[in-house]
């Protein structure tokens, strides 16, 4: 009577080895891009968040019937044209904390990815409200340094 043996073989083995690396050498560049994505996709929520603000604070004013600031979550937000300024809309959208927050003596906020920028970061900018208009957000743009900084 002769015992019979299960298992797999060495050869079987490293068969099923080298498919594996061959299958991980074809998926690994697919998701080594991520981070990138990743990174836009955190500066889409803070532009929404951004828009959100921008939003409540008009709301606030006008319930509140005020001009030059009110107070969201126990933080003072200064207005203009009924709108947070450029210096208050990363407070307002509680942006301040996570993301870079630069504003110019143009009334312009820029706002961009965690971290500290470097070239090619997403990013985005706020523009103060001018009178009987809102203000404007520019689309998902990328950061260059230099003087001045800014998103294109």
């Amino acid at each position: 009577m002769q015992k019979q043996q299960s298992g797999f073989t060495l050869i079987e083995l490293i068969m099923v080895i080298v498919i594996l690396g061959i299958l991980s050498a074809f998926a690994l560049p697919r998701f080594a891009n991520l981070s990138d994505e990743a990174s836009t996709a955190a500066v889409q929520g803070a532009l929404g968040s951004a828009k959100s603000a921008a939003a409540i604070s008009h709301a606030a004013a006008l319930a509140e019937d005020a001009t030059a600031s009110v107070t969201l979550e126990g933080t003072a937000i200064s207005l203009v044209n009924l709108y947070p300024d450029a210096e208050s809309i990363c407070a307002a959208g509680q942006l301040d904390t996570d993301f870079d927050c630069e504003t110019n003596a143009a009334g312009t906020a820029t706002i961009v990815a965690p971290g500290t920028p470097a070239d090619n970061d997403p990013c985005f900018t706020y523009t103060e409200a001018a009178a009987n208009s809102a203000p404007t957000f520019s689309v998902i743009g990328t950061w260059t340094s230099g003087t001045p900084n800014t998103c294109t």
